[in-house]
């Protein structure tokens, strides 16, 4: 299972922010760094159901409340952009000191703004994304200004933004209004991912569009559909956002950090969480995930142990065939193999030798499309058994376990 950590850390202001470190049943392909939107928090539904979605793929995730918000100390009329950017600093600082520094950062909103401008600021950062980002902090000034227009000449006014009341200080607006963010993003010189909606509402979807222009290469961007701002309409779109996230940063942190055992030629490993039946398993460069259904107590985050087995068979089979037809200069276009297992008492098994107790049987259906003669498909049906994996399991195999040596 993974672990989870209510921290707190110095803040710009000097305040304590909170912040809560989510890791791994196992060393984390890479720590990402996530700063929310403005007056959200770290809580916000979305934020949490990207990060639940990040750890189940492997990352360690720190995600923190800016000074003033959620469970962080300190006056949120008395913050600007900039001290934003302190406080992202500060928390990149405690993951270097307490973990390991943040691999990618990732920002909603505003909280993407200030991702793109502080990724210089954090040595170790190998890649940024952002989430419904505006192009530049002016946005967020006329929008202010807008809702609440004697800001213009007022110190400090109470406003209402996606529904929550806040006192907004002159400060914050000219501070916006000096951020030359457009030049932060030309200066990244870091694999950059951009998600936005078209239908997005609050900061509309021509922002990603000058972001993208802005970027240098390599940079990549992901419409949302009909997603809106705060990815509260459905946490499908949450998710999707946390699977493509893990997905395009695995290209950029496998570098940063070998969190896979060493393992021999030939060799799998397998590692085991704190608890419960999830499984890593290390196989090469590769990462796979074993565990068993909910029904029986695991988490269904992974095939299980018979899934994996029945999918080394079926893959076999298939590149078998695959191989073989390549050799003959056959038309063979696809292959698809279906696998099933079942224990079945022995006398009801024709094929079996046992004629006592339970047995295992594995059925495999073959399906070969191209434009083949019978005797071609006949053929291949036969070689399918002549696979390596199905010779171990039908020919006398020897597992021998030992404990490993302490050292």
């Amino acid at each position: 299972m993974s672990s989870k950590h209510r921290v707190r850390f110095p803040g710009a202001l000097g305040s304590e922010l909170a912040g809560r470190l989510e890791l791994p049943p196992f060393a984390p392909r890479g720590m990402v760094l996530i700063a929310h939107c403005f007056t959200c928090s770290k809580d916000a539904k979305g934020i949490v159901r990207i990060a639940r979605t990040l750890v189940e793929r492997g990352y360690g995730v720190f995600r923190f409340d800016f000074t003033g918000v959620g469970e962080s100390g300190g006056e949120f009329s008395e913050t600007t952009f900039s001290t934003n950017l302190e406080d992202l600093v500060a928390a990149a600082d405690y993951l270097r000191e307490q973990h390991r520094a943040p691999d990618v950062l990732f920002g909603h909103s505003l909280g993407g703004a200030a991702v793109l401008a502080g990724a210089g600021r954090v040595p170790e950062v190998r890649a940024v994304a952002t989430l419904a980002a505006p192009s530049d902090t002016r946005h967020l000034e006329h929008s202010l200004l807008h809702m609440a227009p004697e800001l213009a000449h007022r110190e400090e006014v109470e406003v209402d933004v996606i529904g929550r009341s806040v006192r907004i200080g002159r400060p914050l607006l000219d501070d916006l209004a000096a951020v030359d963010l457009e030049a932060a993003i030309r200066g990244l010189e870091l694999p950059l991912m951009i998600f936005h909606s078209p239908r997005d509402q609050i900061v509309s979807i021509e922002h990603a569009s000058k972001i993208y222009r802005a970027a240098g290469h390599p940079k990549s961007f992901v419409s949302l559909d009909d997603a809106d701002h705060l990815l509260l309409a459905r946490e499908s779109d949450a998710a999707y956002v946390g699977e493509v996230l893990a997905a395009w940063a695995g290209r950029y942190v496998a570098k940063a950090a070998r969190p896979s055992p060493d393992a021999g030629e030939g060799e799998v490993v397998v590692e085991s969480g704190d608890s419960g039946f999830f499984n890593r398993v290390f196989a090469g460069t590769h990462q796979l995930v074993a565990d068993e259904p909910r029904s029986v107590g695991g988490t269904d985050r992974g095939p299980t142990p018979y899934g994996l087995l029945l999918a080394a068979l079926g893959a076999c089979k298939s590149m078998t065939l695959r191989m073989y037809a390549e050799r003959k200069n056959w038309p063979l276009e696809r292959v698809s193999v279906r696998v099933g297992h079942e224990k079945i008492h022995a006398r009801d098994c024709d094929e079996c030798d046992s004629e006592e107790g339970r047995v295992d049987r594995i059925e495999v259906v073959l399906r070969v499309e191209g434009d083949l003669s019978p005797e071609q498909r006949e053929r291949l049906a036969e070689i399918a058994d002549r696979c390596p994996v199905h010779r171990t399991l039908t020919s006398e195999t020897v597992i021998a376990t030992r404990l490993e040596a302490k050292t």
